[in-house]
């Protein structure tokens, strides 16, 4: 056994080596020949490895919604044009909506509301636009992910007396107030004072939009300055995980039975968990990467065309060669293994390369674009895999042919 081992192993270094001293004398046809690999390697590689990252991304994003906490609002997850149109045509969600929820949802923990909308905000001589401008019942705050760096959140008495208080992004402390502390200041917000009691910590960037640079205030302090007739969104945290889906359930019933939903109409307004924008995202997403990598495998498939070619080349080559060796007591198979090594040691070559090109195109795109990349060995793997397969499937017609050349035809070869 050992004995054929060795054998085994002297043929497919020798492969090994031949396919090496060819790519060194023939430096041009190797790069041509390799370069298909290469491109769709590491094509492969770069959008799997982005795609993986945007999951893990936007993954750790949605989840800070809760794993137990649901949203609820006029348009819900919208997909399309009509989808849009429709839900635009609803009536707005109420304040009493969110009372007859939080009375009769046994299920519900906690139920708040807010609206939002896009506004500048200015501190002397230095504003800042396209500020994200909400305007929250204070249970929001332990509901959703806004968590207090330094100073408080607004309180039940704030949004009852309808305070000019607010809560600013750690964006804005930054660049209106640089090495102040921005506490009791006073900042305007559109055409309205408020003043600063909290400052809430950082979460960072998500697809390329800033998620620090927002101003919260009470919803009723928000309704007396932009419209007393908002456009709610209601956020409402389960009892428990477990419970998420009667929760739902519960409001979904009290919100159709005061909105005059018919039996068989459906919902009048949306309804969102983690759960739900994560299976969107990932329907997306998988369309996205069954695209872009069947787009990418084209190159791979070229790749091992070139290499099929230029072995035949090498077969028609070296016929003489192949006649010395079988003259010399070399069978079929000897002869078959050396021409499939040397395929698969060039493939595995290019997958390399590609690999590394790969890997780097990723880590650029993680560098310089608001995308993130996660290289992960799995995808590293696959991509070596690849190229080896593409080399096995594509060597595997040169190198019966080799191996089926007459030793007498080959020997009268010129």
């Amino acid at each position: 056994m050992s004995v054929k081992l060795s054998g085994l192993y002297n043929q497919f270094y020798e492969g090994v080596v031949i396919a090496l001293r060819a790519i060194i004398t023939n430096k041009l046809r190797a790069v041509l020949t390799l370069i298909g690999i290469v491109i769709g390697v590491a094509t492969v590689i770069a959008v799997v490895s982005v795609i993986n990252g945007m999951n893990n991304y936007i993954a750790a994003k949605i989840n800070t919604l809760g794993p137990a906490t649901f949203v609820i609002d006029r348009f819900g997850i919208i997909t399309s044009d009509e989808d849009w149109h429709k839900a635009s045509r609803r009536k707005k969600l109420t304040l009493e909506d969110m009372e007859a929820i939080k009375r009769y949802c046994s299920l519900c923990e906690d139920v708040g509301a807010n609206s939002s909308t896009i506004g500048k905000v200015k501190y002397g001589s230095q504003y800042l636009e396209d500020v994200y401008i909400i305007g929250a019942t204070p249970n929001v705050i332990d509901i959703t992910d806004i968590d207090v760096a330094y100073g408080r959140s607004f309180n039940e008495s704030d949004n009852e007396q309808r305070r000019a208080v607010c809560m600013i992004g750690p964006d804005i402390a930054d660049m209106l107030y640089p090495g102040r502390d921005p506490i009791d200041k006073i900042i305007k917000v559109d055409n309205y004072y408020l003043k600063i009691v909290g400052v809430g910590t950082r979460r960072g960037s998500f697809l390329g939009q800033n998620q620090d640079l927002w101003v919260v205030i009470p919803l009723n302090t928000f309704g007396k300055y932009f419209g007393k007739r908002l456009d709610l969104e209601l956020n409402i945290k389960a009892v428990s995980v477990a419970a998420l889906e009667e929760a739902q359930d519960q409001a979904r019933v009290i919100l159709r039975n005061r909105r005059g939903d018919k039996y068989k109409d459906p919902d009048s307004f949306g309804m969102m968990t983690a759960a739900s924008l994560m299976k969107l995202y990932n329907d997306l997403v998988s369309t996205a990467w069954i695209v872009l990598v069947g787009v990418s495998s084209i190159s791979l498939v070229v790749g091992g065309i070139v290499i099929m070619n230029i072995m035949l080349v090498s077969v028609t080559e070296r016929t003489r060669e192949i006649g010395i060796r079988k003259a010399l007591g070399a069978r079929r198979k000897d002869i078959l293994w050396q021409f499939l090594v040397e395929s698969i040691t060039l493939s595995i070559l290019g997958g390399a390369v590609g690999v590394g090109l790969g890997c780097g195109l990723a880590l650029l795109v993680k560098n310089i674009s608001p995308l993130p990349a996660a290289v992960e060995t799995w995808s590293v793997m696959t991509g070596l895999f690849i190229a080896t397969f593409v080399g096995i499937f594509f060597g595997i017609f040169p190198a019966m042919r080799a191996a089926k050349l007459d030793p007498v035809e080959c020997l009268r070869y010129e």
